[in-house]
């Protein structure tokens, strides 16, 4: 499989991809009013495409519990937004500090050689010579273009261009980059 570039449509932290399919895309970070709002980080590269899924995953004690988003709009530089369920500030309480997350089959398709963070996230990269440079720990995006942090001997930033990436075989689970290792 060739690459086009990332695609940022959802960033997540690689251990908030779990195994059975789920993508954490935001956080409840605290209450909003008295009415049973919260307020959300919205792990999305726009502020507010989390609310485009009507009904969210939160991990609760007992495992991922479905909700329903009755309303959300942005505020101020966030998101807000009210659950069925959760209709005092003393319910909402409840729920600061609960990942929020989706299934993957709710991201929408994607060209040829473009990929979401979160499948990029844990697959092993090596050079053009075969030497292993690390996992993908995480992604940056940094405006002019995304960045790979590799995690393993040492921490690498890579720049996720198409002039380095040469290959992404999610697959095999590797990336394969026109990059030196440093030593």
């Amino acid at each position: 499989m060739s690459t086009a570039g990332a695609r940022a449509g959802v960033r997540c932290n690689p251990v908030n991809h779990e195994q059975d399919g789920t993508v954490v895309v935001g956080r409840v970070r605290g209450v909003f009013g008295v009415k049973g709002w919260v307020r959300v980080q919205d792990y999305s590269s726009r502020v507010g495409d989390i609310l485009q899924y009507d009904t969210w995953l939160l991990k609760q004690d007992q495992g991922w519990i479905a909700r329903t988003v009755v309303e959300g709009r942005l505020h101020q530089k966030g998101v807000v937004c009210h659950l069925k369920g959760y209709d005092d500030r003393a319910q909402a309480k409840e729920l600061v500090d609960v990942d929020i997350a989706v299934t993957s089959d709710r991201f929408s398709e994607l060209e040829p050689g473009e990929y979401y963070w979160h499948q990029l996230e844990g697959l092993e990269v090596v050079n053009l010579s075969g030497e292993n440079l690390g996992k993908v720990d995480r992604l940056l995006e940094t405006g002019a273009n995304d960045v790979l942090v590799l995690k393993g001997e040492q921490e690498r930033l890579v720049p996720y261009t198409p002039g380095v990436v040469a290959e992404v075989d999610l697959d095999k689970g590797r990336i394969q980059v026109d990059w030196e290792k440093d030593y």
